[in-house]
């Protein structure tokens, strides 16, 4: 390859380059010199080859939990190597700075931080890969981590509580790698013609998906749910995801009325695009299903071809 103002380099080609290369980006890395190409070509408009819809639950003792009651367990990667990772540190901190031995001990511990990260990749791009695979619609929680792993420590006018436990809280969650999760789902669905839906993740644990019945002590403990009202029990994690998979549903019907909206004021209504769209994807289940039928009567006019 060649790169301006350095000339032509030599690079192991890992894989077949397809389409124009329209960017390249040099970096390093603690074992060596990685290069990235970016590139464009044409592709066909995919389509997914599945029709399921399902609801993704995000956890720390359970990873993620599907509605359609697969479960997948943690990893965590940080904590297999956490004590090793501890005596490398305090090995660094004996040492002398910027001499010899301190720099061959910052990349021992540049390594093992390396195979933190590559580990945890390599696990959630397999969940990833079989979700996205056999789910043409995706519904995740709108989580947002930067807020949940947020210290507890507070400050001198105000200070927190249980600021330990909620240490070792946080550093669990950040240990799951809940969005580059989304992330890679999201990337994935749009290259295979699916879709992810991120819902609000309010109340998710707590409200009975049978009665609609919403409070805290429906949820008494990790892994029992039980509504007092109507007496519904179950997996706690499995009702989380059956509630999403609901919410999603209500969302996703929302999209389409707004997306038909802007094909209406653009005198497209019902176009065949939609209906091929409405084929893939079936009706939401858990709520929305007379709006659904409505959506589908409003699409089954005639009417010009429009991308959605």
């Amino acid at each position: 390859m060649y790169l301006p103002k350095i000339g032509t380099l030599r690079f192991r080609k890992s894989r077949e380059i397809e389409g124009k290369v329209k960017n390249i980006t040099v970096s390093r890395q603690v074992d060596g010199w990685y290069v990235s190409m970016q590139t464009e070509q044409e592709v066909p408009t995919p389509v997914h080859p599945s029709s399921g819809m399902v609801g993704i639950d995000l956890g720390v003792a359970i990873f993620a939990q599907l509605s359609n009651g697969a479960a997948y367990k943690p990893l965590h990667s940080f904590r297999r190597v956490e004590q090793k990772l501890a005596r490398a540190q305090r090995q660094l901190a004996r040492k002398v700075k910027f001499s010899s031995n301190w720099r061959k001990q910052q990349k021992r511990i540049a390594r093992i931080h390396q195979k933190i990260a590559r580990c945890r990749h390599d696990y959630l791009h397999k969940i990833s890969h079989e979700i996205s695979e056999n789910q043409a619609v995706i519904v995740v929680e709108d989580l947002q981590v930067s807020n949940m792993s947020r210290s507890a420590r507070g400050d001198a006018d105000h200070p927190g509580s249980q600021v330990k436990v909620k240490s070792g809280l946080n550093k669990a969650v950040l240990d799951q790698g809940w969005s580059e999760f989304r992330r890679q789902l999201e990337y994935k669905q749009a290259w295979r013609g699916g879709l992810v839906i991120a819902a609000p993740p309010h109340y998710t644990s707590q409200q009975c998906p049978q009665c609609r019945y919403t409070t805290r002590d429906n949820r008494r403990s990790q892994a029992i749910f039980k509504c007092v009202a109507c007496g519904y029990a179950r997996n706690a994690d499995m009702v989380a995801a059956s509630n999403i998979l609901a919410a999603g549903g209500a969302r996703r019907v929302s999209l389409w009325r707004g997306r038909l909206a802007e094909l209406c004021e653009a005198g497209t209504p019902g176009s065949s695009c939609i209906m091929q769209a409405g084929a893939r994807y079936p009706p939401p289940s858990g709520g929305g299903g007379c709006q659904w039928s409505i959506l589908n009567t409003a699409m089954s006019g005639s009417g010009s071809s429009a991308g959605i």
